[in-house]
């Protein structure tokens, strides 16, 4: 079952951001653009250079509305240490948020049972809460942040304009289109 349109699932966990611990719950995704970017595990290889680059275009994210939560089944004390430790990850200032007893990553459906890990899963979630995409790809290929910087400008270009939608390459400014009978078997 897609989670496309569907509400974040109430949760309560435990985060780090910044030198210090926080309570994040699904009320933390109302009211502004979210991105929730699962990761397998701390101390790990490909998920560093996927923080990484979530950090390095946090500013844009930032000028876009958009708050980020990175999840893992770490704890947030885990996430602490890795931030304390590593050069890479103590660049990091979005909200790291443990998941060690999976609650999460179950409501998202991206929790790999037999090993407690979470797949490489991408949300963008409204100011209402509802989830307007989903990506989840395999533990060993990353993601590119920049992707996921155009989706949120698609998504956030069609929720103020309900009556257009964005083709594929669209990009911030580009052509739009207003499905209509006019368009049925023209493009």
């Amino acid at each position: 079952m897609s989670l496309i349109g569907t509400e974040v699932k109430p949760f309560k966990a435990q985060a780090y951001q910044n030198g210090k611990f926080i309570e994040v719950t699904e009320e933390d995704f109302k009211g502004k653009w979210s991105v929730v970017c699962f990761y397998p595990a701390d101390f790990t290889f490909v998920c560093p250079t996927e923080l990484e680059d979530l950090q390095n275009q946090y500013a844009a994210f930032k000028d876009l509305g958009v708050e980020v939560y990175s999840v893992s089944t770490d704890t947030h004390f885990t996430h602490k240490a890795w931030h304390d430790s590593s050069e890479t990850i103590k660049k990091i200032t979005y909200i790291m948020i443990g998941d060690p007893s999976h609650t999460l990553a179950r409501n998202f459906d991206v929790l790999i049972e037999d090993q407690g890990l979470a797949d490489r899963g991408s949300f963008i979630i409204d100011p209402d809460g509802v989830v307007q995409a989903v990506e989840i790809n395999a533990g060993g290929i990353g993601r590119d942040a920049s992707t996921l910087l155009n989706k949120i400008k698609a998504a956030q270009y069609v929720r103020k304009n309900p009556s257009e939608v964005c083709p594929a390459r669209w990009r911030e400014g580009g052509t739009t289109l207003k499905p209509s009978l006019d368009l049925v078997g023209k493009i």
